[in-house]
C-alpha cells in the first residue's frame, strides 16, 4: 500500500509504535491480529496522505532506466495504477489493495476489515471499476471483462 520500500518501512515503524501505545485500549472484541492489521493499514493510509502533500519527483524516463527484465508497459501500468489509487475512496481502495496486491482471499479481507464477505466482493468490484475509469480503460485492472 505504501508504494515503495522506504515508505513501507516508515509505515511499519509507525504501526508498531501505535500498537504498543494502543495496547491499553485494546479491548479484545476483535482478534489481536485483526486489530493490529487495522492499525498497520491506518499507518499506511496516513503515509499515503502525507505523501500527497509532499512535492513529487519528476516523471521517470523509462528509456534511460536499466533493463530489469520487466516489460516497460507493465512498469508504466503499475505506475499509472499507483498514481490513481489514492483517488479511490478508502472503502474501495483497502479491499482492492488487500485482494490484488496482498493476495488475501475474500474471507480474510472480510475478517480484517470487519465487514461481510458480500460487501468485500462488491467493494472490490466497484473499486476495480473506478480504477478502470480513472485509468481510461474499458476493462478492470485485474484483466477481467465486465
Amino acid at each position: 500500500m505504501a508504494g515503495n520500500p522506504a515508505d513501507a518501512a516508515d509505515c511499519c515503524q509507525e504501526a508498531l509504535i501505535a500498537i504498543v501505545k494502543g495496547l491499553p485500549r485494546y479491548d479484545g472484541r476483535a482478534a489481536f491480529s485483526t486489530w493490529s492489521y487495522r492499525v498497520a493499514t491506518n499507518a499506511a493510509l496516513d503515509e499515503i496522505r502525507r505523501r500527497g502533500r509532499r512535492p513529487q519527483p519528476s516523471a521517470l524516463d523509462l528509456d534511460d532506466q536499466p533493463d530489469l527484465g520487466i516489460p516497460t508497459d507493465q512498469i508504466v501500468d503499475r505506475l499509472d495504477i499507483e498514481a490513481v489509487l489514492p483517488q479511490l475512496p478508502e472503502e474501495f481502495r483497502l479491499p482492492v489493495v488487500l485482494r490484488d496486491v496482498a493476495g488475501l482471499d475474500y474471507a480474510e479481507i472480510a475478517q480484517k476489515l470487519n465487514i461481510p464477505p458480500g460487501t468485500v466482493r462488491s467493494r472490490i468490484a466497484r473499486g476495480r471499476r473506478q480504477l478502470s475509469e480513472l485509468l481510461g480503460n474499458q476493462t478492470p485492472p485485474s484483466g477481467r471483462q465486465r
